[in-house]
């Protein structure tokens, strides 16, 4: 059987192990049975005892990178048989090197997640530039947390994209709400009439779209999908749809909104298809309340996308 394991990563302070405590631990797919936590380093925020017993948790304290190696993680596997294996990383140490390492066969990387303290992200980005990228780069989700007003949401999105464009991104304000995206946000333009996303992109726009409806209305979407069509869905419907990952590989699901058409859709079903469409806003009785709604003005077929797998984010 696969023992998950899932990486924290972040410089001292950004909050690495509140989002293990408060995130990480809390979901569904975590196993029952012993978690053993690498500690890496020990910030402000600890692990009380009474916590680690309740969640059934052994902690083993890492001092230097070298400690961890191919003999370290067979001994793991060996003397608590624990049913995933979380660690919290060292911001300083290269993320590379812990990638490479020889792991036991039943060991099965499940996610790379990081944490960037938004009070201090300009002085890293402008300072120690490359050190954060390179923590940042494997990630498939990134929280910045504790962001005052005035903190530069676009301009990190943008460094970051061109470093890791399939990464999830969340900002938290000070209080630790998510801060809902701008238009400023997104990573394409919405005010003009069509609006073209990359294939990296959908993710990012099937959420929004829900959300914010409005910015999109009457306009005309230009994307690539394939096609699936739910049972009982007339033949003049479909929906194109992508695969999306929305927390780890373990939960990857197709999602997309139904799309009209003044003809019968002979499609082929898991076809890839370069999509244009209108956005409507509107109820369709085989899905319940509003929702959004596309109206297919054109479609023809196209190349599979080199990641199928999309983002949130």
């Amino acid at each position: 059987m696969a023992t998950p394991m899932f990486i924290v990563t972040g410089f001292l302070d950004s909050g690495k192990t509140t989002m293990i405590k408060d995130t990480l631990m809390e979901q569904e797919w975590i196993e029952p049975g012993l978690t053993l936590l690498l500690l890496c380093e020990e910030g402000e925020e600890e692990y009380p005892e009474e916590y680690l017993k309740e969640k059934n948790m052994a902690v083993l304290k890492i001092e230097e990178f070298e400690q961890l190696n191919t003999v370290f993680f067979k001994n793991c596997e060996r003397n608590y048989h624990p049913a995933q294996i979380v660690i919290e990383y060292n911001g300083m140490w290269k993320l590379e090197d812990l990638l490479s390492i020889r792991y036991p066969r039943s060991f099965e990387l499940q996610g790379v997640y990081s944490t960037v303290n938004g009070m201090t992200l300009d002085m890293y980005l402008m300072n120690m530039r490359n050190m954060l990228m390179e923590q940042l780069t494997e990630s498939e989700l990134i929280v910045v947390n504790r962001c005052a007003d005035g903190v530069n949401r676009s301009g990190f999105r943008r460094a970051l994209k061109v470093q890791n464009p399939m990464a999830q991104l969340l900002f938290e304000d000070m209080q630790g709400k998510i801060i809902e995206p701008s238009e400023e946000d997104l990573p394409y333009d919405v005010k003009g009439d069509k609006i073209v996303l990359d294939d990296v992109d959908f993710g990012v726009w099937y959420v929004d779209a829900y959300d914010h409806p409005e910015l999109y209305l009457h306009k005309e979407i230009d994307f690539k999908g394939q096609i699936f069509r739910p049972k009982g869905m007339p033949d003049n419907m479909f929906v194109p749809v992508r695969e999306i990952m929305t927390c780890c590989a373990d939960d990857v699901r197709y999602y997309g909104y139904p799309c009209k058409a003044e003809m019968k859709i002979d499609a082929k079903t898991k076809s890839w298809m370069q999509i244009r469409a209108r956005f409507e806003y509107e109820a369709v009785s085989s899905f319940g309340n509003k929702q959004p709604v596309l109206y297919l003005i054109d479609m023809e077929p196209a190349a599979e996308p080199e990641d199928k797998v999309v983002y949130l984010g």
